[in-house]
């Protein structure tokens, strides 16, 4: 569950929906995987922030393939919108990007992991 709820946090395409319910269907305890895919989802957004801070727009425009004038309106979006646009990230698609953005306008860091840990 870890592994699935890490890699659906990040910029990768995937979902852990399918590994919850069928770990939820064979008896495991739902707040066990609660805090477990919590816990996968932080880091996985954790890690969409470093790469961001890190590696800034090499990451979404040769990475990503995100063309300059999308990764603009990103990033224009979220200076406007600031950190509270971080209470999307756990929204599907458009939550991964947000999370991006936000280490390459090096977001503060401490307001952060309060806002994508119920991903």
């Amino acid at each position: 569950m870890f592994l699935s709820a890490l890699l659906a946090a990040t910029i990768l395409p995937f979902s852990s929906e399918v590994v919850l319910l069928t770990l939820y269907t064979n008896g495991l305890s739902p707040v066990f995987l609660l805090l477990v895919a919590s816990l996968g989802n932080v880091l996985g957004s954790l890690i969409n922030y470093a790469l961001g801070y890190r590696y800034g727009e090499i990451v979404a425009t040769r990475w990503l393939r995100v063309n300059e004038s999308s990764f603009t309106r990103a990033q224009n979006t979220f200076t406007r919108w600031g950190q509270w646009s971080l209470f999307l990230c756990w929204v599907p698609i458009v939550g991964d990007p947000i999370t991006l953005v936000a280490g390459v306008l090096r977001s503060n860091f401490s307001f952060f992991p309060m806002q994508c840990r119920n991903k």
